[in-house]
């Protein structure tokens, strides 16, 4: 049977190029593990998410190889669809706990506790050059490099080589930037991958909001049929 599939682009840039996409089901209840992992495998999205429960925000997050008990893009963009089909929701609850969710300016926000985030290796680099040249990551790391652009004004270049995760490079990551901005415990604008835009801003409380522009790629029927 054919279910359906939204693809989203998250953290799109300012001239809108850059986002990274995501894969949503919002009719998963019930779905097996296995069956999850298979698909999000079969789409290679970075992530793709599986919406378990429409009023209470409850979903499941995966990499091609693996689940993930949060992930900051996905979250974003999955805030978004559920506020373009009517679901006004103020938590989101993937397995990490329950994540506040909201949209200002034309930005969707969440906002985490950078502890459920992956962790990752954080490397300051001399410059955005140094950033842009890296050769990438070796299989089974996590590694995120950085550098500042201009410190004053918080703006930062990133990269981000997840391959223990079955990702070569991410186009925007989420869940780096909750741990940058414990980090640095400043408001940030990250200029990630090829064009994306990730706003950052912690608060008091040991939580950090990441927010950003989404778009909608794509909306169609999707099976495993012949794969399941």
């Amino acid at each position: 049977m054919a279910e359906t599939v939204h693809v989203l682009n998250v953290f799109v840039g300012p001239d809108d190029g850059g986002g990274n996409p995501v894969g949503v089901f919002l009719g998963a209840a019930g779905w097996s593990q296995s069956r999850r992992q298979a698909i999000a495998a079969d789409l290679g999205f970075s992530e793709t998410v599986f919406v378990d429960d429409l009023v209470r925000g409850e979903l499941h997050i995966h990499t091609p190889v693996t689940e993930l008990p949060l992930a900051g893009h996905p979250l974003v963009g999955t805030s978004w669809l559920l506020t373009k089909h009517g679901v006004w929701l103020d938590l989101l609850r993937p397995p990490a706990g329950e994540v506040p969710a909201w949209s200002a300016n034309g930005r969707t926000w969440i906002s985490a506790r950078p502890e459920w985030a992956p962790e990752f290796d954080m490397r300051e680099l001399p410059s955005p050059t140094d950033v842009d040249n890296h050769p990438g990551a070796g299989p089974d790391q996590h590694l995120h490099v950085w550098s500042w652009q201009d410190e004053a004004t918080g703006r930062v270049r990133v990269r981000v080589f997840p391959t223990a995760l079955g990702i070569a490079e991410d186009e925007a990551t989420g869940s780096a930037a909750l741990r940058l901005g414990q980090l640095l415990e400043r408001s940030l604008t990250i200029r990630q991958g090829a064009d994306s835009e990730i706003l950052v801003q912690p608060s008091g409380d040991g939580t950090v909001a990441v927010g950003g522009r989404v778009a909608l790629v794509d909306t169609r029927p999707y099976s495993l049929s012949g794969r399941w």
